[in-house]
């Protein structure tokens, strides 16, 4: 029998109106991409929207999978595990170099990671993605290696901050996307699966660095990280592949009527304001543990400690967000990722420091792996490089920001204390307009989103 609420209405049933009020509100938004759309595309775009076989599996599909999560582990798994070159730079490669400007580097990187993606999704969207990849690819390859042979800070902005930040970003953004080709039902869980490579990655790198960098030099540990990158980049490039015709939506790089849709808009702003403080505790937690006592030769592990606890977020978020909604997983473990960087100055024991590293990871990998699923879902498939372009691109300058604006605070005030308030408190904010956008899609407080 199935269970019924007090007004006599079957859970199932509810279930169903919850879907149907998404479907309504998806249904005015294909309605409106196809009269956007010049004249010239528009039979195309209603083929495409009238298209609902998507593939869900498959041996095709799940390769894409494996290349997205490779791509991960290149890219952002990278990016993620520069906490630990952070305190090693600080203490040992540029100690003459203040810890706020190091991590200008690591913020550069960050953004980079999103900045590309208006060019590159918008290239997506009108069928130019393998040659863009594959250029990206060697560029990252390369800069790889030469960070090998940095000696100055400004050599290290150059090659780990730009290029490498570049380059990934080239790379990341379009993967995102192109997941959007082979899931619809099982999007989320595709992308949560896919969320898994940033954390191997975060895993992987720093405890390789950390392990190799006393036995064999800085300068063979980086070419040895390189020498992964060229296997994972590689099975990227073999198996990543479109499958749906590109369609030319009308307008430039950026889709202004997008904006004008409060959900889309807000839920943009949102990610911006996340990234302002997402960052500060994997930036910053091991120097903080330095500082508080804990033993350096641990700290240096505190990143790799977190990047694979958020595996265990990542992979339980997309199943969850499949059956109840992205926002749905999305709110009550941002919300906990702000309790737990309120929590992070006041740990002053290696126990107290591994229990935030472990639970800060899974609660940010939540976010992390679900951050582009409600972009997928606020317009149509033919639109979607584009759509996911403009909020990587403006959620970067919120990942450029946040750490050195956390850094200048933590110099000023000679704590992490005030840190930990200003990121734990942007956090929360995003929280409260992840719950706006909800409402504005349902049109009621609690629903599948």
């Amino acid at each position: 029998m199935v269970a019924e609420d007090r007004r006599g209405v079957s859970s199932d049933e509810l279930t169903i109106h919850d879907n149907n009020d998404n479907d309504r509100y998806l249904a005015k938004e294909k309605e409106e991409a196809v009269q956007e759309t010049s004249p010239s595309a528009k039979e195309t775009a209603a083929a495409a929207l009238s298209d609902d076989d998507f593939p869900d599996g498959g041996l095709q599909a799940w390769l894409v999978v494996l290349g997205s999560v490779c791509v991960n582990i290149s890219t952002f798994g990278l990016v993620n595990g520069w906490g630990t070159f952070q305190s090693y730079y600080t203490q040992t490669l540029l100690p003459n170099t203040n810890a706020s400007a190091i991590a200008w580097i690591g913020s550069i990187q960050y953004s980079l990671v999103f900045l590309p993606g208006l060019v590159s999704g918008r290239l997506f969207d009108i069928g130019y993605f393998r040659l863009p990849f594959t250029i990206a690819s060697i560029v990252l390859l390369v800069a790889c290696f030469l960070t090998a042979e940095c000696t100055q800070y400004w050599q290290f902005l150059l090659c780990q901050g730009f290029a490498i930040g570049l380059a990934s970003g080239v790379m990341f953004g379009p993967t995102q996307g192109i997941l959007a080709h082979w899931f619809r039902k099982k999007r989320q869980t595709a992308l949560g699966i896919c969320a898994i490579g940033s954390s191997i990655g975060g895993t992987l790198f720093p405890i390789i660095f950390r392990n190799l960098v006393g036995k064999i030099g800085f300068k063979w540990t980086i070419r040895v990280i390189g020498f992964i990158l060229m296997v994972t980049v590689s099975v990227g490039n073999v198996t990543l592949r479109r499958r749906l015709p590109p369609i030319h939506v009308s307008g430039g790089l950026f889709n202004w009527k997008a904006f004008k849709k409060p959900a889309f808009s807000i839920y943009v702003f949102t990610c911006f304001i996340a990234f302002l403080g997402l960052y500060t505790v994997l930036t910053y937690i091991d120097i903080s543990a330095s500082d508080a006592g804990v033993d350096e030769s641990f700290t240096l592990y505190l990143v790799s400690i977190a990047n694979a606890s958020s595996a265990f977020g990542r992979i339980m978020a997309g199943f969850l967000a499949d059956r109840i909604g992205g926002i749905n997983v999305m709110m009550p473990f941002t919300f906990a990722a702000g309790i737990l960087t309120y929590l992070w100055p006041l740990a002053h024991t290696k126990s107290g420091f591994i229990a935030i590293a472990v639970l800060y990871g899974f609660s940010s990998g939540v976010y992390v792996s679900l951050l582009i699923a409600p972009v997928l879902a606020l317009g149509e498939t033919g639109d979607v490089g584009r759509r996911v372009g403009m909020t990587m691109t403006i959620q970067a300058f919120g990942a450029l920001a946040g750490p050195p604006i956390s850094g200048a605070i933590n110099v000023a005030t000679g704590g992490y204390l005030a840190t930990g308030i200003y990121a734990g408190t942007v956090i929360m904010l995003s929280v409260v307009l992840m719950g706006i956008v909800r409402y504005l899609v349902l049109g009621k407080l609690w629903g599948k989103f």
